[in-house]
């Protein structure tokens, strides 16, 4: 028996990285689960790696609103119905400060990022509500959410993880008492193509070695995160709304950063991307 038995999943931006983690998690959990990407070539490929009873695969720009309720449609279609709806798509913007800056490429994370988040839980909370079904939404967190946690050169993304959490008690609050849990997820640290120094700007190759560092420290495998995602769209959350969970809590960076030095020594840092 799984923790997620009979549950239907929708994860916007589940081919690659934290969102397929999370994916492959749901999954092992008894989950049935629609994948999505902007791509039509990563969804192809990502659908090998799954059961095909399990996962089924759609095309989706998040900030179109009508491919977004399209997710909802054709979840429903295959599998009968939605309970979780995972907003995990997401862009970061280039290592550089804000003069140095494209307008549009800033502009892109805003509306990615803030407006994908918006059109998933206007799309999910709608279906709820019409068919008068308690059901989940997870929105995911980043740096920029925690009041401590500042993204100099990544301005764009940290205000957009700032405002998702905003946005995301806000919606916790509206439908407090109609039986959907809107929550947020922190999956930590992890070494995906949105923090890879393959291709530097001249900031990040001027701080290549304390980003490294950093990553070094406190990367963790996606794998973390998805198991929280998992405690969220479980009865777990039953009845609760607003939760938080940080795969990169306190008491978590503390342990990071004390086994670091033995993680070094003995080349136990986990260097992959995923």
């Amino acid at each position: 028996m799984g923790r997620l038995d009979h549950k239907v999943a929708v994860i916007t931006g589940s081919t690659r990285g934290i969102g397929k983690a999370i994916a492959h998690e749901f999954v092992r959990e008894g989950a049935k689960v629609v994948i999505t990407s902007s791509s039509s070539a990563h969804v192809e490929h990502a659908l090998r790696e799954f059961p095909a009873a399990t996962v089924y695969g759609c095309i989706c720009d998040v900030v179109v609103m009508a491919d977004v309720e399209r997710l909802i449609a054709v979840a429903c279609e295959k599998f009968g119905k939605v309970d979780c709806f995972i907003n995990n798509a997401g862009i970061s913007d280039p290592f550089k400060s804000i003069t140095e800056s494209d307008p549009d490429e800033w502009a892109k994370v805003i509306d990615t990022n803030i407006k994908g988040t918006y059109n998933g839980c206007r799309a999910a909370i709608s279906y709820f509500l019409r068919e008068k079904r308690e059901g989940k939404v997870i929105n995911l967190a980043g740096s920029g959410t925690d009041r401590t946690s500042n993204t100099p050169w990544i301005s764009a993304y940290g205000a957009t993880k700032a405002a998702i959490a905003r946005f995301t008690y806000a919606v916790a609050a509206e439908y407090r008492h109609r039986g959907i849990s809107v929550m947020l997820l922190h999956p930590g640290l992890v070494r995906t193509g949105m923090v890879s120094a393959d291709d530097p700007t001249p900031e990040l190759a001027r701080q290549l070695s304390t980003f490294t560092t950093i990553l070094d420290i406190f990367a963790q495998p996606p794998s973390v995160a998805a198991k929280l995602a998992v405690k969220l769209a479980s009865n777990w959350s039953d009845a609760k709304t607003g939760i938080y969970l940080s795969a990169l809590s306190s008491s978590r960076k503390k342990g990071l950063l004390l086994s670091y030095p033995f993680r070094k020594i003995f080349n136990r840092i986990d260097r992959r991307t995923y």
